[in-house]
């Protein structure tokens, strides 16, 4: 049995100007301990997916068709209040990829960490000696002055970890990882890419990388499941995907990696119109 399996998972959005169809019968799974990919143009659903795991899309306007989220076998669309309380952060933890909105701006970065430790795992007797552990385990170097900081003291990278190390605060099973480097310049994305990836093996839980970028996944994910306009239009092993692409818009994709020591003068671009003609 997978940790994550979604089947024929529907979700629609309705506002005044009409319905939207923002996740179109997808079906997917996650293993425990492995990284899987979900690629796509902004615009494609991956953040509604993402967010509709732990059912944290808002309804109204959103509305969930039909389907099923299966983790660890229960559907989490049929979860009560309660048990949706322990199932997000306790066991699908999320870091987006702003931290400075995430984070509180009036409390320090222990208060934060403190207040998932307490909800999700009471049993912790000394919560500022976990809460150093944590910041030492994604790689802080003084972890005792980042513990007394207040978020706008930390840089976007130096953020962007204590975003992980509060995700890693409850001990999930599943991080899912919404664009966790598109706000940082290049070389914080590897570093923080490199901690995603020593991290899972490290605490052996499952990463659903959410992003845009092919580039970045080729050395991180298991697996990869293309998104273009609210389906799945292919999925399969990283290395397979990426050299032998099979749908239109998985090969447009990869064409737009901009490629070093090449002649080309402009941008290879997606042409949706003959896209939508394939379909």
């Amino acid at each position: 049995m997978s940790l994550l399996e979604v089947r024929n998972l529907r979700i629609q959005f309705v506002t005044e100007e009409g319905e939207t169809q923002a996740v179109d019968d997808i079906s997917f799974f996650v293993d425990s301990g492995e990284t899987v990919a979900l690629v796509g143009e902004s615009g494609s659903g991956k953040s509604v997916t993402a967010l509709s795991l732990s059912r944290l899309v808002p309804t109204p306007p959103a509305r969930y068709q039909g389907g099923q989220i299966l983790f660890e076998g229960k559907d989490v669309l049929q979860f009560s209040k309660r048990q949706l309380q322990d199932l997000r952060g306790g066991k699908i933890a999320y870091v987006f990829q702003e931290p400075s909105t995430s984070l509180n701006p009036v409390f320090r970065v222990r208060n934060q960490i403190a207040e998932a430790i307490h909800l999700h795992r009471r049993d912790v007797q000394d919560v500022r000696a976990e809460i150093l552990n944590i910041l030492d385990l994604v790689g802080i170097r003084d972890p005792i002055r980042a513990m007394e900081a207040y978020p706008h003291q930390l840089s976007g990278g130096m953020q962007q970890r204590v975003m992980i190390a509060m995700a890693l605060a409850c001990r999930p099973k599943l991080l899912v990882a919404d664009e966790p480097t598109t706000a940082l310049d290049v070389t914080i994305q590897a570093q923080i890419l490199n901690l995603l990836r020593e991290l899972r093996k490290k605490l052996g839980m499952a990463v659903l990388l959410i992003t845009h970028n092919f580039a970045i996944v080729s050395n991180l994910a298991d697996r990869v499941l293309v998104m273009y306009r609210g389906k799945i239009v292919e999925q399969g092993p990283t290395q397979e995907v990426l050299h032998h692409p099979k749908h239109p818009y998985t090969q447009a994709l990869l064409a737009c990696i901009p490629k070093i020591g090449s002649m080309e003068r402009r941008l290879t671009t997606i042409d949706h119109e003959a896209l939508a003609r394939m379909s």
